[in-house]
This record gives C-alpha cells, sequence and structure tokens, in this order.
C-alpha cells in the first residue's frame, strides 16, 4: 500500500508511463483500463493494467463505476486530481537526483505522448497550433513571481473546462529554470 509521504508519492508518480496514465486521465471523464489500452497503444497492455492498479492502490485514481460486461467486471476510473500532483512542500524535499529524474521522466513522457500524436492519421502540427520554441527571459526576482502569477490566472481560466462539442484535450507543459549569464 503506497504511503502519502513525499517519497512515496514521488516514485509513483515519477514513471513515465503512470505519467501519460496520469495526463490521459486529467480530462473530465471516467476511464475504463481498455480505454486507456486505446489511447496509448504504444505501451503494452499487461504494463498498462500494472500502472493503473497501482495509482489506484494508491488513491491516485477511484473507481467511479463497475460494470459486468461478459462475465468480468469493468471499472471505469476517474482521476483524484489533489492526489495527482507533487505539491511544493514535496517538491522542496526533492533532491537534485531526484530533480533531474522528474525532468528526465517528463521529457520522455512528452516525447512519447508527442510521437504518439505525430503517428496519428490525420496529424497536422501546423492546423493544430502545435508549438515547441524556446526562449531566454530576464527577470527580477518580482518580475518572474509576477509572470508567474499571471500565467496561473490565464491557466485557472481553462483548466476547469470539461469536454463539449467543439473541444478536444490539449497537453501543455511549461518549464522553467535559470540560465547561465553570457560570459559568466
Amino acid at each position: 500500500m503506497w504511503e502519502c509521504g513525499a517519497v512515496d508519492t514521488l516514485d509513483l508518480l515519477l514513471h513515465p508511463v503512470r505519467l501519460r496514465i496520469v495526463h490521459a486521465m486529467s480530462g473530465a471523464r471516467t476511464h475504463t483500463t481498455s480505454d486507456l489500452c486505446a489511447r496509448l497503444p504504444d505501451v503494452p497492455k499487461t504494463s498498462i493494467y500494472r500502472h493503473v492498479g497501482l495509482l489506484a492502490e494508491a488513491g491516485v485514481l477511484e473507481v467511479a463505476d463497475e460494470q459486468r460486461v461478459h462475465g468480468a467486471v469493468e471499472r471505469h476510473y476517474r482521476l483524484r486530481r489533489e492526489r495527482a500532483r507533487i505539491d511544493a512542500e514535496d517538491a522542496a524535499s526533492m533532491s537534485l537526483a531526484d530533480h533531474r529524474h522528474g525532468f528526465a521522466v517528463g521529457m520522455a513522457a512528452l516525447l512519447a505522448e508527442f510521437n504518439a500524436y505525430l503517428d496519428r492519421e490525420g496529424a497536422d502540427p501546423t492546423a493544430d497550433s502545435v508549438g515547441y520554441r524556446q526562449g531566454t527571459l530576464w527577470l527580477s526576482p518580482d518580475e518572474l513571481a509576477e509572470m508567474i502569477d499571471a500565467l496561473r490566472q490565464v491557466l485557472a481560466t481553462r483548466s476547469s473546462n470539461e469536454p463539449a462539442p467543439g473541444r478536444r484535450p490539449h497537453l501543455l507543459s511549461l518549464i522553467l529554470f535559470p540560465t547561465e549569464e553570457p560570459g559568466a
């Protein structure tokens, strides 16, 4: 059984397949393990079943409904968002190695998601407004805090959107860290 401590949360969430399952579950809908297998066709079904079991045992996923289908019980899972994140306290307890590992896992999951998108029939990065840009911003600590707050406000206005006609899910990944000053 998973505990609620930071180390266990980190071990649980900082895994590329589990992170992709959390991404897939992040909409307002419920999903069965079969749904997740269809959404993540590059991941072996046995791996998805195993990782869904771990996430459910840890309380990150909860059973929203059960139905008997062809003699078997089919569970519909829902993401418990408050359990599917590494909070500020847990992040503060992470070592530099933990941060390195977390970043690598996040990038591996992001690369897998992007490849799955490109492998879909009809993928059109230009029409879908796909973007991956980098740039340097020179910011004081106050300007950085102000920018982060403004971004949070912008994202909060859309974060409670539910599936609806004309809407499709978009994965947004923000990465922010200081770089070395030129000539330093």
